[in-house]
């Protein structure tokens, strides 16, 4: 016997056996009984998800002679016949991804003409239909406005987008939905079922999250998991067969971090990574289990999980032991990793921070949380501090000059030491201690988060009442740094405030001159806040920041590479010679 795959031997022959698609196929079965039938459907969604099928169903549907109450065909009269035995003459398809010129619309239209000879309708099925050329769609948008009263147009497509506008304007809209992991859990056991084949529950459940919505590709993956597990689908097979994680290293990678073993989690990720799974692909499933762990922990929430019963179980008794801040955090970090994976040059690092950083979250503020510097960090020092000043207070004392009174024979007290004259101390100024995050290692300057931009606390670190003095140089400074801190947003403002270079105009009034008026408008959007870090870092409350379109003669023009080269060539010497020496030439 022929072999079928189970995509095409399991094909759903009437609505009733359509998975996933309930609202749709109750819709079409209903306007078969009533006979209130538009002249051209579109059928919109995924991949794999029932379109063509749906639009067979509905076609032989409709030129049933004999249809049930429910709207389903009676696969008895002749035009069901004809259908199923792929002969009849009422209904073409046409696939618009290998027929998509001119000339194939015309065929087609000159079809339409013809009335059929069994049965109602004419059903023209057009699948992929956003592959047709425009010129086609416009070939065929005069007979989809006004067709004969004979014909139907199903139009099927998985980018809805690529249609005109005046197509869809004159099509009923279906939208499939993708398939959700208990429907196609369900229908593998079906399948399974008819084929006397055994499995494990979360064997399916894995094969289901990897058709990602799919019917079809369920079904493909299916196929393959039976060749490979022999007629014994387990879950171990599987997971091998597909080279998809085991989702038990997710649970233990959560709960290692509730522990706060870090070294057991880096052992872990060694040992994934060993087996060929990249540090990226780790970090997406952990957050995904996150989220899961997250929706488990309200009941509200529950029927969120796409996951099968007993998988919905565990997580159940995972989130019972994960605070929500825990979770909340740890989302957030693998985000930002996720963010940044790309364009990062040492991805393992990046991936193992994330990790440390999630597993001290739940550590106790007096230790190193979540990859940050102690919290006591700060007031240890003001202690140190505070005893170097004192003993530096009692060295200069005992270098001063200590007078006694020295009292009579009579007297019993003892004596008593005067006052000294203080001695002024040289002031030295304190220079800001430089802090370098953990936490930034691996990410982008522009990608920082705002939290991280923060280096110093207003009220304890920076005195906002000090006037000091500051050059131009230290201006420019602090303004190429405040530029990398802006978050990934503010972009591209950022990289043309790089290219200002502003100036002191009567200190500390700083003016900055911009070369057009669009970008003028978007700096004075953010001025409040670009002076409260000049402020903070250059440490002067008194700067008045002045910004203003800049005139025709401040306006320099921009060189290009060659005018440059030659400029260059012009003011020094030894670049035209070593040049002329080794014919260099500007590429």
């Amino acid at each position: 016997m022929e072999y079928i795959v189970s995509a095409r031997k399991y094909r759903p022959m009437s609505f009733d056996t359509v998975v996933g698609q309930n609202a749709l196929t109750t819709t079409l079965k209903n306007a078969v009984k009533s006979g209130k039938l538009a002249h051209a459907y579109l059928f919109c969604g995924p991949r794999g998800v029932g379109k063509t099928t749906c639009a067979r169903i509905f076609a032989k549907a409709i030129n049933c002679e004999h249809p049930s109450g429910e709207g389903e065909a009676c696969n008895n009269c002749e035009s069901c016949k004809a259908f199923n035995e792929q002969r009849s003459y009422n209904i073409f398809e046409l696939d618009a991804a290998s027929n998509n010129s001119v000339e194939n619309i015309k065929t087609l239209m000159e079809q339409t003409r013809i009335p059929p000879q069994i049965g109602k309708y004419k059903v023209f099925i057009i699948d992929e239909v956003h592959m047709l050329s425009t010129q086609a769609f416009n070939a065929f948008l005069k007979t989809l406005e006004e067709p004969p009263a004979h014909v139907i147009f199903i139009l099927a497509t998985t980018e809805k987008h690529k249609i005109l506008p005046t197509i869809i304007s004159r099509c009923q809209i279906y939208d499939f939905e993708r398939m959700t992991v208990p429907n196609i859990i369900s229908h593998l056991k079906a399948v399974a079922e008819k084929e006397h084949i055994t499995y494990e529950e979360e064997a399916l459940n894995i094969i289901a999250e990897k058709a990602d919505g799919g019917m079809r590709d369920a079904l493909s993956i299916f196929d393959q998991a039976v060749s490979f597990c022999q007629g014994d689908i387990t879950y171990k097979k599987v997971i091998e067969d597909l080279n998809v994680l085991d989702s038990e290293n997710y649970f233990n990678i959560i709960d290692l971090s509730l522990a706060n073993k870090v070294s057991d989690v880096m052992v872990l990720l060694n040992n994934i990574i060993t087996k060929g799974f990249d540090g990226g692909h780790l970090i997406s499933g952990l957050a995904k289990h996150v989220r899961n762990v997250m929706m488990a922990k309200d009941p509200q929430t529950l029927p969120l999980l796409e996951t099968s019963q007993q998988q919905r179980e565990k997580y159940q008794e995972q989130a019972q032991r994960c605070p929500n801040k825990f979770l909340y955090q740890a989302l957030k970090v693998m985000n930002d990793c996720d963010i940044n994976y790309r364009q990062s040059s040492n991805k393992r690092l990046l991936v193992e921070l994330t990790l440390i950083e999630i597993a001290q979250i739940t550590q106790e503020d007096d230790s190193v949380s979540a990859g940050r510097r102690p919290r006591r960090l700060k007031s240890l020092f003001q202690k140190i501090k505070a005893h170097v000043q004192s003993k530096a207070v009692v060295q200069g004392a005992a270098g001063q000059r200590v007078t006694t009174d020295h009292p009579t024979a009579n007297d019993g007290q003892a004596p008593v030491m005067s006052s000294p004259t203080p001695i002024a101390q040289p002031t030295t100024k304190e220079k800001p201690t430089h802090r370098l995050k953990l936490k930034s290692i691996g990410h982008s300057f522009s990608n920082m988060r705002n939290e991280e931009k923060v280096v110093y606390k207003k009220e304890e670190d920076v005195s906002i009442q000090d006037k000091e003095v500051f050059t131009e140089d230290q201006l420019i400074m602090q303004w190429t740094a405040m530029c990398n801190r802006m978050p990934q947003q503010m972009a591209g403002i950022s990289s043309r405030m790089r290219n200002i270079i502003p100036t002191i105009t009567e200190f500390p009034a700083i003016e900055v001159k911009v070369d057009n008026e669009i970008l003028l408008k978007e700096i004075n959007s953010i001025k409040n806040r670009i002076r409260s870090t000049l402020v903070q870092y250059l440490k002067n409350k008194d700067i008045v920041l002045n910004i203003r379109l800049a005139e025709g003669q401040e306006l320099s023009k921009a060189l290009t590479r060659k005018e440059m080269f030659e400029e260059m060539l012009t003011s020094n010497h030894a670049i035209s010679k070593l040049q002329s020496e080794l014919g260099l030439e500007l590429m």
